[in-house]
């Protein structure tokens, strides 16, 4: 019996010199060379947002749209205007536009044959059924840019939202001795969990800088993507500081508390607007209801006791 477990000690032992000789040369060693010579130029954070900018892999309905999209003919400026609010909206693909233009005629042929069936159970009326059919194929041709604008709408609020967050990070990764650079990169990878589209923002200004751009153009960029007028006002701000050399910390300070003090001002406005929009519930919903239930017994017994004693004096 010791001739078998001598035999299994020593196979196990010859098995652990093995894996960790193995784990040496391919992982510790590499990773320490990496470690010597520092950080990559290109972080995971930098990665994701690469990746999720990338070129997804196109299904048979995205390459259809494309393809049906890209014969649509179009002017300069409604190209422009299309291509900056769809990257407001955070589709940034270079395949946006033509597939946005492909949803716009599978809507309009959407609502052509839905106002072709309505047309049947309509009255003979030949100006009536042309009617029908300009306003549906109108129709089906602005929900697609309707439903985009509201896209913009929703995500620029949702930035609004976050940028005291983002500012309150800033102020104090600069007065812990960052630069803007480093500061602006290490909120975008803080902010990846709480608020993931202004840290997708910041990674893209981040990555603008390290592929050579300059510091102001990059965050011109960034404005200009978001849309926002808040953001514009953070980049003069930010672009200011830095060509006059004045403390950028206390500006982003101020400009937070300028942002916050403006947050409760409009939720004290809401509020304060909220009586003036009850007063049409409460005159159609809420008030008949309490004249029903106050009333009602007594309607009920006029009708009871007045109603046959009038009859009877007749």
């Amino acid at each position: 019996m010791e001739s078998p477990i001598l035999f299994s000690v020593c196979a196990f032992l010859m098995l652990m010199l093995i894996l960790t000789w193995v784990g040496y040369r391919l992982i510790y060693k590499p990773g320490k060379f990496l470690r010597q010579l520092g950080n990559p130029v290109i972080t995971n954070d930098s990665r994701r947002v690469l990746e999720d900018n990338g070129e997804p892999e196109a299904s048979t309905i995205v390459t259809f749209l494309h393809q049906l999209g890209s014969r649509v003919p179009s002017s300069d400026t409604e190209v422009a205007t299309l291509k900056a609010d769809l990257i407001r909206a955070g589709f940034r693909s270079e395949n946006a536009l033509p597939v946005f233009y492909g949803v716009r005629i599978l809507s309009t042929l959407a609502m052509l044959v839905f106002c072709i069936m309505i047309e049947a159970r309509m009255p003979p009326n030949p100006v009536m059924k042309m009617g029908l059919m300009a306003s549906g194929v109108g129709a089906g041709w602005i929900l697609p840019r309707f439903f985009l604008e509201k896209k913009v709408t929703k995500r620029q609020e949702v930035l609004r939202l976050s940028l005291p967050d983002a500012l309150d990070l800033l102020v104090v990764s600069i007065e812990a001795g960052l630069g803007l650079d480093q500061a602006i990169q290490h909120v975008a990878r803080e902010l990846h969990g709480s608020h993931p589209q202004l840290s997708e923002e910041m990674s893209l200004v981040t990555l603008e800088m390290r592929a050579g751009k300059r510091r102001s153009e990059a965050l011109r960029n960034f404005a200009e993507r978001t849309g926002e007028a808040e953001f514009r006002k953070l980049v003069a701000i930010l672009i200011q500081n830095d060509r006059f050399g004045t403390s950028m910390g206390e500006s982003l300070r101020t400009h937070s508390d300028f942002l916050r003090t403006r947050r409760r001002q409009e939720a004290e406005e809401r509020a304060g607007k909220v009586g003036v929009k009850l007063v049409f519930p409460i005159f159609f919903f809420i008030l008949p209801s309490m004249l029903v239930v106050a009333a009602g017994p007594g309607i009920l017994q006029i009708f009871k006791y007045l109603f046959p004693m009038m009859k009877t004096i007749g």
